[in-house]
């Protein structure tokens, strides 16, 4: 008779994702993560493959839960270049945050640590990237369809600039106390969108 697990793997999942966001991926043992979890290492490798199937496992769920803010940010009926705005400064903001600093993107932190030598990894990040870069792409085009932005503006290029911008920002922020920095990039941005 199979056994029932005796621990909620959704709990668990987000565990770990907290873990390899606060750590990194190759700060993360498999010892850190059991004593994390409270479960075995045979019930991680189980539930949810090596560290690495784990590490990917919970990359994936941060992008599905930072996506639907995005989405909802960007596709509110009417005027669509303040909710860019607010977006841009929401990302520098946190950028600039105590917790920015200490934790920042887990995404971005996956691209830099990861991204150059770990090809699925560097393939989440780019998925988050496109869906990121989508949205703003959308919200241009809306943008430009209402008169909001002129007509000589590409919104794919501008969504693009915007995206390197914004992972950029979360970058920068790990590092830097300077949050003017920051905050003058961020507006210098912004001011392409006039």
């Amino acid at each position: 008779m199979a056994r029932t697990k005796e621990f909620d793997p959704d709990a668990a999942l987000q565990s770990a994702l907290e873990l390899f966001w606060r750590r990194g991926y190759e700060a993360t043992s498999m010892a850190d993560l059991v004593a994390e979890l409270g479960i075995g290492r045979a019930s991680i490798y189980a539930t949810f493959g090596n560290k690495h199937e784990l590490y990917l496992k919970a990359l994936e769920r941060y992008a599905g839960l930072q996506n639907p803010r995005l989405l909802a940010e960007l596709s509110q009926p009417g005027p669509a270049l303040p909710a860019v705005r607010a977006v841009l400064r929401r990302f520098g903001a946190e950028a600039a945050s105590a917790e920015g600093r200490l934790n920042g993107c887990f995404i971005t932190n996956t691209a830099t640590e990861l991204g150059p030598h770990d090809e699925a990894a560097a393939r989440c990040v780019e998925r988050s990237w496109e869906h990121i870069e989508t949205l703003l792409h959308s919200a241009l085009v809306r943008a430009q369809a209402q008169g909001e932005l002129p007509e000589s503006r590409d919104p794919l290029a501008l969504a693009r600039m915007l995206l390197t911008l914004m992972q950029g920002l979360r970058v920068i922020g790990k590092a830097s106390r300077d949050g003017a920095r920051l905050r003058d990039a961020t507006e210098q941005a912004l001011s392409l969108l006039d």
